[in-house]
């Protein structure tokens, strides 16, 4: 599936928008054209300054160790606030409202974080909270925004390990962060201690292992089966899991292949998922070994936009006992709904 297609089906998580939506001064969301925001909190910075950070647009110096950091991609701020530091300017996530969000709600300022945009940045109100750092290290950012941006102050644009097809994991964004905000130390531990938290969800469940997995996301009643290459996808396969080989858009006549081990659906209930009578005729939904997430709205759909070192031990929390009850074979268990 082309990548715009994609992005456009995953804007209903709350992590993403559109290519087209990525650019530009927008809507005038949030902080508008008001004084500085209360700044970041620099302290605990032990990088060496200045530091060369690399990224898919070529590479950005940061002076000094950064104190008013605006944040302008899709799950940044949790990864900057995991390091210590507070935003002085966020972008507005989709469909999820993030000032809520229980994995970090002692990490939040009172009054929350000024937003600078939601769809489209406001370049304007990014411009008026004199950052020294701009992070978009998962904004799917292209060039024409980065400049503007880079006329505001030294931008991050997305991590490396980013392609066209597919995002950069979360390991490789909190290390990008974590040498832009001169944390990478902290970066490094943190990143041990999340893979630690799926680590013992794994050897806790060795049942997962073997078994495969599909994560269908549906947005208005089309089928996009989800991958390694969606964090989201790559969530339930970091739990021991093996993915559908089928990924992107899928046709009616695909319908079947979604009969695995296991299927997570993304964005509907059991009985919407019914409606379709080809899909409640599947194996994996009449044996109940099927997990629904109804809504993007609710707090376990936004720790999956985010995917975040603070929202994942939230998610693996909420969803280890769903998945176990889901593929022990107990029919009286399921389905069951995250």
């Amino acid at each position: 599936m082309h990548r715009r297609s994609v992005l456009t089906a995953l804007a209903a998580s709350g992590a993403l928008v559109t290519l087209s939506a990525c650019g530009g001064e927008g809507d005038g969301a949030g902080a508008g054209s008001s004084a500085p925001a209360a700044s970041s909190a620099p302290g605990g910075a032990s990088g060496a300054f200045p530091v060369t950070v690399e990224h898919k647009l070529g590479s950005t110096e940061v002076a000094a160790a950064p104190e008013r950091v605006v944040t302008v991609g899709y799950n940044e701020q949790d990864f900057v606030l995991a390091l210590g530091v507070t935003p002085v300017g966020t972008r507005k996530t989709l469909s999820y409202d993030s000032a809520r969000r229980p994995w970090a709600q002692d990490l939040l300022p009172e009054g929350g974080i000024p937003e600078v945009g939601e769809a489209e940045l406001n370049l304007e109100a990014i411009a008026a909270l004199q950052p020294d750092l701009i992070i978009g290290a998962y904004s799917y950012m292209e060039q024409d925004l980065y400049d503007q941006l880079s006329a505001i102050a030294p931008t991050i644009a997305d991590a490396p390990g980013a392609t066209p097809e597919a995002a950069a994991t979360w390991q490789e964004e909190l290390r990008v962060v974590g040498r832009a905000l001169g944390r990478g130390e902290q970066a490094a531990a943190l990143t041990e201690q999340v893979e630690t938290d799926f680590q013992d969800a794994v050897d806790a469940h060795p049942g997962f292992a073997g078994k495969t997995v599909t994560v269908a996301l549906i947005i208005g009643g089309q089928y996009y089966l989800l991958g390694a290459a969606d964090p989201r996808g790559k969530f339930f396969q970091d739990l021991g899991f093996e993915g559908n080989p089928t990924e992107g858009e899928l046709s009616a006549e695909q319908t079947s292949v979604m009969d695995t081990d296991v299927l997570v659906v993304l964005g509907a209930d059991a009985q919407t998922f019914a409606a379709n009578g080809a899909a409640a005729a599947l194996a994996v939904v009449t044996e109940g070994r099927t997990v629904y997430m109804p809504t993007f709205e609710d707090d376990f759909a936004g720790a999956l936009g985010f995917s975040s070192p603070l929202s994942l031990p939230y998610a693996v929390e909420q969803a280890v006992p769903v998945l176990a009850a889901a593929a022990d074979g107990d029919t009286a268990t399921v389905p069951a709904t995250l």
